[in-house]
């Protein structure tokens, strides 16, 4: 089995933490993306969920085109929000990005470990 990690040289969140986990893992056609949050550069975007929802999942896309993924490859989602009345609003900025290649996908309500509204994570598969 090959393994390829994406991100592991110093990755950093909010107050330049280095975050100690890789962005996403590879393993045979698998891609592991770790869950993203609204950030850019190390601090949180500022906003509703959806301007936050955009970012995350903008972030996660980057992730997956860095690793040679699309949307088309995402077999499934985790979703965690921090309010439940974001449900309708989320799901609307979700479909924009994955309406013509709908994952799995799971959505909980959560309290966030930043103070962000919204983190997304995926895995993917591509056959090699």
């Amino acid at each position: 089995m090959s393994i390829k990690r994406y991100g592991t040289e110093g990755g950093t969140g909010t107050g330049d933490q280095h975050l100690p986990f890789a962005r996403a893992v590879e393993a045979d056609g698998w891609l592991y993306v770790s869950g993203q949050v609204p950030m850019v550069n190390g601090e949180l975007v500022a906003g509703n969920i959806t301007v936050q929802a955009h970012q995350a999942i903008q972030n996660l896309l980057a992730i997956l085109k860095e690793a040679g993924y699309g949307t088309e490859h995402v077999v499934r989602c985790g979703v965690w929000l921090d309010d439940p009345r974001d449900f309708q609003a989320f799901n609307k900025v979700f479909r924009e990005y994955f309406g013509k290649n709908p994952p799995a996908r799971a959505c909980v309500v959560s309290s966030m470990v930043v103070d962000c509204k919204v983190e997304i994570d995926c895995v993917a598969y591509k056959r090699l």
